[in-house]
């Protein structure tokens, strides 16, 4: 979902419980979050999704590099740090997946490659709505530090006939998309946890899958969705006459909606845009989430979720709310030189959204 809608005013608050569609049972010794005021900071370049971070050597040099995207169009900028970076202006591909992609993720690997996982927008033309959009995310990798990318396909799809063509909702009418990827601690699995819009209520917002990192060069049909505990295959339905064509399960919601997407009402209720980080104070992982208050993703807040592992969605505590209202796309980024970026944080981040920050976040043990 790309359009952005600007809403007014952000009301600050301490991330204590809230209520959620499905209330699961919180640790006493769950986190607490504080939110300061900051000297502001913006990102260059025009944005309408998350903005991946990475840090890479340049000589004897730590340079932050960062990739912004809108209209379908990815740039990158560069810096000493998150509030000095300079637009350097478009990203190249030596192969397009077409149509537009949005950068969200990247995790590097050890020899210096980046693999960029891109939320990917495709006219509704099966619906016969092509001002609709049905994304899907794929995978890209660059050997020259986000200058230049090579596509290696479409990694996540929703399943075939999810689409709900006679939606009133003016952006998707299905698929799968928004997402984030972490790799693991043990470095075998990058997860993507990623905004799943189809039409079944149950199967709505945020959903997760896996993808074992050893596949990452080869990653079409190797994605494992999370249904009801268990990570499961897509399946081939060519019948062997042609290329493989991947039907991808539909995942389990970790918070079924309370008011869906898709049914005839204006109203919604559903978290979607999940942005997850590794907290190295907090040692847990920690997503920032959306929260959309009706059919048009209009922000009814952002909130946060802990969770000690990625492998096991069911981990992760009910989302409290940190701020009321504001825009979309709330991503914490880490302070510290040559480490802190949108995958890893400490005690303090910024709280960027939409690209802009003007807010510290403090995690309290």
């Amino acid at each position: 979902m790309r359009v952005r809608r600007l809403l007014p005013g952000l009301v600050v608050a301490v991330a204590a419980v809230l209520a959620a569609p499905t209330p699961r049972a919180q640790s006493p010794a769950a986190p607490r979050l504080r939110l300061y005021r900051a000297p502001p900071v913006t990102l260059p370049g025009r944005i309408d999704s998350n903005n991946p971070l990475v840090w890479h050597q340049d000589g004897s040099a730590w340079v932050l590099s960062a990739l912004t995207s809108w209209g379908g169009v990815p740039e990158i900028s560069r810096g000493p740090r998150v509030d000095q970076l300079r637009l350097e202006g478009r990203v190249a591909f030596t192969s397009h997946p077409g149509h537009g992609v949005w950068f969200e993720a990247v995790v590097p690997d050890a020899g210096g490659r980046w693999y960029g996982f891109y939320h990917h927008e495709r006219p509704a033309d099966d619906c016969g709505r092509p001002d609709r959009q049905l994304p899907r995310i794929g995978l890209a990798r660059s050997a020259d530090a986000g200058r230049t990318w090579t596509d290696l396909g479409i990694v996540l799809d929703a399943p075939a006939g999810g689409a709900a063509c006679d939606s009133a909702n003016r952006f998707t009418l299905g698929g799968i998309g928004d997402v984030s990827a972490v790799l693991d601690r043990d470095q075998r699995f990058v997860y993507l946890y990623a905004s799943h819009y189809g039409r079944q209520p149950a199967g709505q917002g945020v959903v997760a899958a896996r993808l074992a990192w050893a596949d990452r060069d080869s990653p079409a049909g190797r994605v494992d969705v999370w249904v009801d505990g268990a990570w499961l295959p897509p399946r081939d339905t060519s019948g062997g006459a042609s290329a493989p064509q991947w039907d991808y399960p539909a995942g389990t919601s970790l918070w079924p909606p309370s008011r869906p997407f898709h049914d005839g009402r204006p109203d919604a209720d559903l978290f979607w845009g999940p942005a997850i980080h590794w907290n190295t104070y907090l040692e847990r992982y920690v997503m920032l989430l959306n929260r959309a208050g009706d059919e048009q993703y209009d922000q009814d807040g952002i909130y946060v979720s802990y969770a000690p592992t990625l492998d096991q969605p069911r981990a992760w505590t009910t989302p409290a709310r940190i701020v009321d209202g504001g825009e979309w796309y709330p991503q914490a980024v880490g302070l510290d030189p040559g480490s802190g970026t949108d995958r890893q944080a400490g005690e303090w981040a910024r709280l960027f959204v939409t690209g802009r920050s003007s807010l510290l976040l403090r995690f309290e043990r």
